[in-house]
């Protein structure tokens, strides 16, 4: 199957859609057939990601009228939607559409939010819009490669990047049954995490040098985290999680804290951890304390676990943009079409960032 799977990048011109771009032109078994955008179709990639010049030099954009002209006639594709929460469901179900009168094999993997819940009513009240395609949410999958074995769909909608920092973090826990059910979580956020749109919280003066939280116990990925947790342990968790902006542009570090059912050990905490993730390519269960600048713009996740009497604290550090969205949703695609998990996803982080 080597170099025969076509991606397309819907909604390409975004940061998430940027480092999928990057990471699929060194991409063992794909290549890009086409990154769409409505807004700059036509336009030179280069143009909006100069930094890939020398890779998509002479590539541009194409509508979502025409990307499939890119594509041959019952390819292989493997379908990245990076597109805005609450736009991207709708334009899925178009390209789906498009695919099946070219009767091409598709899988979707979604960056976005659309497809987190499997009930329409559950996506709705979180997000305040209604769905796109609430037709199509039986067809999806929501979590992390590493805390689900098997998937009988074809279709992946990739947890929130602080989803992603947490659930590592705090699953191990609830499953091990040491704890109460009620986890407390400070995550940190780069400002990439906002998106590439400017706004009040992501412009430079008010983040640089600058530390704040924001939605101090509402912030949206919360029901998602708690919904998550439950499907890969059982237990119905009660999560409080306030999220905080750093002033920094990629990464998340998150604090989980819980109170345990008995005294434990430091080793047997990261005795827990180690075998969790004994299998897990990208996640590396650490001596000390995990940093940022150890995994930033790899799909790499460090945890690290502290442990005194009966209070216990795992510290979780990824890429927002890379393991929080483009590295997890190519990490997912890859085992959707059979390919090793960690392919094109192996490059280390450059560290002096």
């Amino acid at each position: 199957m080597s170099a025969n799977i076509q991606a397309v990048i819907l909604g390409a011109t975004g940061y998430v859609g940027g480092e999928l771009l990057r990471l699929i032109s060194t991409h063992p078994d794909m290549k890009l057939a086409a990154a769409v955008s409505e807004s700059c179709a036509g336009e030179p990639i280069a143009k909006t990601f100069p930094h890939l010049a020398s890779i998509y030099g002479g590539t541009s954009f194409v509508s979502h009228g025409n990307w499939f002209d890119t594509v041959d006639d019952g390819a292989s594709v493997a379908l990245f939607s990076s597109a805005p929460h609450g736009a991207s469901a709708a334009i899925i179900k178009s390209a789906l559409t498009v695919a099946a009168t070219k009767n091409l094999d598709v899988h979707v993997v979604d960056s976005s939010a659309d497809f987190r819940y499997s009930m329409q009513e559950d996506f709705e009240s979180v997000y305040a819009i209604e769905h796109g395609a609430p037709d199509l949410l039986e067809r999806f999958q929501c979590g992390l490669p590493e805390q689900i074995v098997d998937t009988n769909v074809r279709h992946i909608g990739h947890p929130g990047c602080f989803a992603t920092a947490i659930l590592l973090a705090s699953v191990p826990l609830l499953a091990a049954g040491i704890t109460n059910d009620e986890l407390f979580v400070t995550g940190v956020t780069g400002s990439t995490g906002s998106g590439k749109s400017p706004q009040s919280g992501t412009h430079h003066p008010e983040r640089h040098s600058n530390l704040y939280a924001y939605k101090a116990l509402a912030h949206r990925h919360t029901p998602e985290i708690v919904r998550l947790a439950a499907a890969a342990t059982g237990v119905d968790a009660i999560i409080n999680f306030v999220p905080h902006s750093g002033p920094f542009a990629r990464g998340i570090y998150a604090t989980v804290q819980a109170k345990t059912n008995r005294d434990v050990t430091q080793r047997e905490l990261q005795d827990i951890f180690t075998s969790t993730y004994t299998d897990a390519a990208f996640v590396e269960v650490v001596d000390g304390m995990p940093k940022l600048k150890n995994v930033v713009a790899s799909n790499h996740c460090q945890i690290g676990v502290a442990a005194s009497g009966d209070t216990v604290v795992v510290m979780s550090a990824i890429d927002n943009l890379v393991k929080g969205a483009a590295g997890g949703a190519v990490q997912w695609m890859n085992r959707l079409w059979g390919l090793p998990e960690t392919a094109g996803l192996l490059a280390p982080a450059p560290a002096w960032t």
